[in-house]
């Protein structure tokens, strides 16, 4: 973005006591009902979380992006949303845990922050179960907690019956002033289920659309959405910082090819990563390791964070495309891989006492524990040699992961980062790297690591000028004429894609 933009955008914030009372089902059920009106919505969500984010991507029939002041700064965070709301008739900005919730005592990177950033009225979501009058108490204060912080509007949420919804609706009008614009019930059928600590991602949902349309219907049945639209419309307008936006990157003849692993087991991404390998230079190639049976003609992969744990039978049982990818590797292809990718590239996996074959590009094999072993932001030092980061820079980035280490061959591989936040891999170190590989717990956002992109791209030419004409499949243990089979078939494939 160059030179600033001004926004008049109505927007809101969709925020809560803590996390858990019904932000992402109000913030989707309100998105989807808006767009059934004709409205045009841009979907946000605070912090770093994918699935949120996933839900209202599949809720505004759009992207949602991330609003993270930690991992991006507030210029960023600032113009990203300006950027990203301009031509929307509304935005809706999901908040995360508790309104004032950050990572210190003067709440740093909080929803109230960003709030206080992007100049956008509040709407507290509170969950009214088993409460009455003691809301008015929690709604007030808040009110009163950080004078630059605007409480527009209440929804209940978790209301019993009629007589609960007017006794709280009451208690709030008279002793806070502040209007309730909905009241939304217990929904005896709701649509979301949950794993680990959050919901599950749409993609493994089986009736996602009916799921989001649910939501709509109790929202339009139980929020007053003028009202919603009324608040919203009252936000001033919002200048953005005017910082020059990335530079494109010098580029060889052919443009590179990077794969992206997406599919039910690898959907964590952020949307502005998938667009700043593109905005860079980068043609873009959409690869399933469940289904596809080889790895197509790339130049550098991608693969995010994910549940490969929930799918490690089928990814397993795809075994050409483990090989492809294996062979591919030792034959120098870059490899970024986050988290659920970093799991993939080990040998082994073990899920509920079974050993699974993964690719085998690491020489680590992985467990599950039944608590997180790594949660919050990541402060990475860069102190190796590694394909994608240049030595002595430090990284930010979150993790989420409850896979660890059971057994790893260190002397067969370098540790590329030293932590000064987070767990990793060790507690502290992260970022695994042998040939062009490198994987890491950290997920990084290149809207705030600008040499992120940059750094996959470079690794991708580079690899284009000296990476075998003809990509190879190699078999350990198997025969030599199931060798020249696989062979075949994977050339005729490649000379197709």
């Amino acid at each position: 973005m160059n030179g600033a933009t001004i926004i008049t955008t109505p927007r809101c914030i969709l925020a809560a006591m803590r996390g858990g009372q019904g932000k992402t089902a109000v913030s989707v059920g309100v998105t989807r009902a808006l767009i059934r009106q004709g409205r045009k919505v841009a979907s946000f969500k605070k912090g770093p979380d994918y699935i949120d984010a996933a839900w209202l991507t599949r809720s505004a029939k759009s992207p949602c992006y991330n609003l993270d002041t930690f991992l991006l700064g507030d210029d960023p965070v600032l113009d990203s949303f300006v950027k990203h709301a301009r031509h929307a008739d509304m935005a809706v900005i999901e908040g995360a845990r508790g309104l004032f919730d950050g990572m210190d005592q003067q709440g740093s990177y909080s929803t109230a922050a960003l709030a206080a950033l992007i100049q956008a009225p509040v709407v507290l979501v509170v969950d009214c179960s088993k409460i009455t009058r003691t809301a008015a108490a929690l709604v007030l204060g808040c009110m009163t907690f950080d004078p630059e912080v605007t409480i527009s509007g209440v929804i209940l949420n978790q209301v019993a019956r009629a007589r609960h919804e007017d006794m709280l609706r009451a208690s709030i009008q008279d002793r806070c002033g502040v209007p309730v614009i909905g009241a939304m019930p217990r929904l005896k059928d709701f649509p979301f289920q949950e794993r680990h600590l959050g919901l599950i991602p749409p993609q493994e949902h089986l009736t996602v659309d009916q799921a989001v349309d649910q939501l709509a219907d109790a929202v339009e049945n139980h929020i007053d959405l003028d009202a919603l639209w009324a608040l919203s419309a009252g936000a001033p307008e919002l200048r953005s910082s005017g910082r020059p936006g990335m530079s494109r990157l010098p580029m060889p003849h052919q443009r590179p090819r990077i794969g992206v692993i997406r599919d039910s087991a690898f959907q964590f991404y952020y949307p502005e990563n998938l667009e700043a390998l593109k905005e860079q230079g980068a043609d873009l190639v959409d690869i399933s390791a469940l289904t596809d049976r080889f790895l197509p003609d790339i130049d550098a992969l991608y693969i995010g964070g994910g549940f490969p744990e929930t799918h490690a039978a089928q990814l397993a049982g795809n075994e050409t495309f483990r090989i492809a990818l294996r062979q591919a590797v030792e034959d120098g292809l870059p490899v970024y891989a986050e988290c659920g990718g970093a799991m993939y590239m080990g040998n082994t996996l073990v899920c509920d006492g079974r050993e699974y074959p993964m690719v085998g590009a690491l020489p680590i094999t992985y467990g599950l524990s039944r608590r997180p072993r790594g949660h919050g932001y990541t402060v990475c030092r860069v102190d190796r040699a590694n394909p994608f980061f240049e030595q002595a820079q430090t990284l930010r980035g979150h993790e989420f992961h409850y896979s660890y280490v059971l057994e790893w061959d260190q002397d067969a591989m370098t540790m590329a980062f030293t932590l000064e936040r987070g767990y990793g891999f060790d507690g502290a170190h992260d970022g695994a790297c042998r040939h062009n590989v490198l994987a890491a717990y950290s997920h990084m956002h290149a809207a705030g690591e600008h040499g992120w992109a940059a750094g996959l791209i470079r690794s991708a030419i580079r690899y284009m000028g000296r990476k075998p004409p003809t990509p190879r499949v190699s078999l350990e243990n198997g025969g030599k004429s199931l060798e020249n089979q696989l062979k075949s078939v994977y050339k005729k494939v490649v000379g197709k894609t």
